[in-house]
Parts: structure tokens; C-alpha cells; sequence
């Protein structure tokens, strides 16, 4: 379902009429109108998109509403939003960065969205975001994942996760492990299918603690990396259980 067909399928007729004139209208009025939005448009939840409100996606289609013919007068109209941008209105834009034309300009900003204490930024870039999957460099891709994990946020709700699963995050998640195992914490299950591309003499020690675990799910999540790894140490200890 396309972005416009979601927010008709829930508008009501004057938060539709209200969008529509102000896509149509002249850039100076669809950038009031960004900040507008919530005195038009209603915060109730988008059914087809659970962690978006309508007055987020009613942001959101105002900004792809904004010609891009001209590169330099784009950019400047969605860093001008940027710079000027309340805690709901900077959500919106992390969340249509997918939508965005010229996306490598928005790489920067992207980032700053990682090193965000404010939840609800960090949350538009990090979850159901295909962004940082496509454009994001190893380094900036690890610290949203271990930023994540770190936090106990969910990382099966990050787009592209295995794809970019990599040989150093899987020493960081391993690193993390131990730092929390020391301190008598837990680790969360899912971050262990990180990592069975890059198994090795560390994450196979890792491996066997799991599954000595008390806990079900850190011992089906160490039998899934023997499963899914080409590591034959690995694989033989599921023989061997």
C-alpha cells in the first residue's frame, strides 16, 4: 500500500482536503504547513503502520509534495526543517529519509539520529527504516545496532538486519557479552544470529556458554547459530548435545 493510499484509507475528509491543498501549494506554504500539521491532522495511530500517527505521515507526504528539480534549493528546504525541528517534527523527518530525494545528502543527519538521546528520533531511524541499511557505512550501521542492543531495544525490528551483519559487529556483540556476563546480566537471545558467518575460536567459547544457559531461549539461540554457521567446531557441538 502506498504512503498516500494509507493515510486516505484512515483521514477524515478535511484532514484530506487539508493535505491536499497544501501539497499543491507553493514551497514557503507546504513549510508552514511541516510545522502545522498537528492542528490539521489528528495523532491517532496509521493501522497498516502501528509506530507511525497520521500526523507523521501527513509530514511525511508533505515532504515528498516538495519538487526536486532543483537540487540545491531541495536540500536547503529540508536542512532549513532540520535545523528548526521540534522532537516530533525531527521523527518525521528521520522516518521519510526513505522517501527523500538526493539521499546521500541526508547521510550526516542520519547519523545524528544514532547519537540521539531523544527516543522517539532514535526510534524513527533505527526501526522499519530501510535507510541506514542502504547508505549507512560499517561503522555507522554497528553503532545503530549496538546502540540498540545496548539499550535493550529490539533489533529484529531493524530493516536489513542479517544483511548487515558483519565480522566486527560480531566481535562487539561478543565483547558486550562478556562485559555483561561479568556483571552477573543477561544478554538478549536474538543478538546471537549476528553472528554465525563469522564464527570463530571467541564465539564458539560464547556458543558453549549458551547452551549450558538456564535459559530456553539462550540455548535455542546457540543451537541456531550451529544450525546456521559453516564453522564445523560449531556444528559438532550439536552432534555431540
Amino acid at each position: 500500500m502506498t504512503l498516500p493510499d494509507l493515510f486516505n484509507e484512515t483521514a477524515i475528509e478535511s484532514e484530506k482536503a487539508w493535505l491536499a491543498q497544501k501539497q499543491a501549494a507553493p514551497m514557503p506554504a507546504k513549510l508552514a504547513a511541516f510545522v502545522a500539521v498537528p492542528r490539521f491532522v489528528s495523532r491517532r495511530p496509521v493501522p497498516q503502520q502501528p509506530d507511525w500517527t497520521m500526523d507523521r505521515l501527513a509530514r511525511v507526504l508533505l515532504l515528498t509534495a516538495i519538487p526536486a528539480d532543483d537540487e540545491a534549493a531541495y536540500v536547503k528546504a529540508i536542512e532549513t526543517l532540520f535545523d528548526t525541528a521540534e522532537m516530533q517534527e525531527l521523527a518525521a523527518l528521520y522516518t521519510a529519509l526513505p522517501y527523500l530525494a538526493f539521499p546521500q545528502k541526508w547521510h550526516f543527519r542520519a547519523t545524528e539520529a544514532v547519537r540521539s538521546n531523544m527516543g522517539p528520533v532514535f526510534d524513527a531511524i533505527a526501526f522499519g527504516n530501510p535507510y541506514p541499511a542502504q547508505y549507512f557505512t560499517e561503522a555507522a550501521w554497528n553503532q545503530l545496532v549496538l546502540k540498540c542492543i545496548f539499550n535493550d531495544k529490539p533489533i529484529t525490528r531493524i530493516h536489513g538486519l542479517l544483511d548487515r551483519a558483519n565480522a566486527t559487529l560480531a566481535h562487539d556483540i561478543s565483547e558486550f557479552a562478556h562485559e555483561r556476563w561479568a556483571a552477573g546480566r543477561t544478554v538478549p537471545a536474538e543478538v546471537w544470529q549476528l553472528v554465525p558467518r563469522f564464527m570463530n575460536e571467541t564465539l564458539l567459547a560464547d556458543v558453549k556458554k549458551l547452551l549450558q544457559s538456564p535459559s530456553k531461549a539462550d540455548r535455542e539461540a546457540a543451537r541456531q547459530v550451529c544450525e546456521a554457521t559453516d564453522y564445523n567446531a560449531a556444528k559438532q557441538l550439536m552432534y555431540n548435545a
